[in-house]
């Protein structure tokens, strides 16, 4: 059997009542993390952008689904692109491995319950559904394709959210095999965006969002879709990871070794491999009293100091390429204390420069 369809299988299959408590617990805490930060993030200039292109698009709709912060009301797929943007407004979003999963699957599924009236009973499995399926992904390839330059977020985002909208649509196990497959094909996302400091990256996430949506959507209408969609020779796997798909090891996973309990919530606003540095940064700032600091060496994963931006040392001139660049997010640590967006966005501070 395929992956798409073991996948189905699993997805379709998941019903709060049989989700152990643990899980359950830590979907509750992923929905209001994401909410949460995405209260935070209303300041935050991205999904002005986002819904702007959204109603130009797909156009205001007196029963369409809400654009959070704003109020009016436009197509699922347009409310996704413009709420993706706001929960990834501060880069403070939860994280599983190098995925942004909740960006991607927190605004779907709330534009979807909002204009489609679906059960609420629905919610948690599709939540769960969404971080497994791209958590599984996410785990087993992202330390092959994230070296290539493809973003783990809209790369394996795309199949959480297919596998998240399935699941709320109650589609059954052949359609959401179909779903992922459709998902499988439509994947990408480069990571230049970082390396040049400029916004795309926080509308990756959304397209993911949208893509997912309309795979789903496809599959519901009858799409005729590759079942070896992951494994196969011209596949997701072989394609974006350069290396043969495990289907059966990947199977056995699934419903034991829960992603979900991978999801980490950040506390500051930086990227995700920047918070451990700035978290040592902190507790050097307390040691070393106000001294000055005329050296430091930094000793990191290689994966993750090689992270397209990691390295950058400015100038700068957006939060884009402060929050990933892990020179100044340990010179401003180390000079003003803990990160702010507004500390974040002082590109000029001599002392920090």
């Amino acid at each position: 059997m395929s992956l798409s369809a073991r996948l189905g299988q699993f997805v379709a299959q998941l019903e709060a009542d049989h989700l152990p408590p643990d899980v359950l617990q830590k979907a509750r805490n992923c929905i209001l993390n994401g909410y949460g930060i995405a209260l935070g993030c209303h300041t935050t200039p991205y999904a002005p952008v986002a819904r702007r292109a959204a109603l130009a698009m797909d156009g205001e709709r007196d029963a369409g689904a809400t654009l959070l912060g704003d109020g009016r009301k436009t197509s699922v797929a347009g409310a996704v692109l413009a709420n993706a943007a706001l929960f990834h407004g501060r880069a403070q979003e939860d994280t599983c491995g190098a995925g942004h999963f909740g960006t991607i699957v927190l605004p779907l599924l709330t534009a979807m319950l909002e204009v489609h009236r679906l059960p609420m009973d629905r919610f948690l499995p599709a939540l769960v559904a969404g971080y497994e399926a791209g958590g599984l992904l996410e785990h087993a390839y992202s330390p092959s394709s994230t070296p290539s330059g493809l973003r783990a977020s809209p790369l394996y985002g795309v199949v959480a959210a297919a596998a998240a909208a399935s699941r709320l649509l109650a589609l059954d196990a052949r359609q959401t095999g179909a779903a992922l497959a459709n998902a499988a094909s439509f994947a990408g996302g480069i990571l230049q965006s970082f390396e040049d400091g400029t916004d795309e990256w926080r509308y990756q996430v959304g397209v993911a969002g949208r893509l997912g949506y309309v795979a789903a959507q496809l599959a519901a209408a009858g799409s005729v879709s590759a079942p070896h969609a992951f494994e196969g020779r011209a596949g997701f796997v072989p394609v974006f990871a350069r290396t043969s798909c495990d289907v059966e090891a990947l199977a056995a996973r699934l419903g034991r070794d829960w992603s979900i309990h991978r999801v980490t919530f950040k506390p500051y606003p930086v990227c995700a491999f920047n918070q451990t540095p700035v978290i040592a940064a902190l507790k050097l700032r307390e040691r070393i009293g106000g001294r000055s600091v005329a050296r430091l060496r930094v000793r990191m994963n290689p994966f993750e100091a090689g992270y397209a931006g990691m390295d950058a040392t400015g100038p700068f001139s957006s939060l884009s390429g402060t929050l990933m660049s892990i020179p100044f997010c340990i010179a401003n640590t180390l000079c003003n204390g803990t990160p702010t967006v507004r500390n974040m966005t002082t590109y000029d501070d001599a002392a920090v420069n």
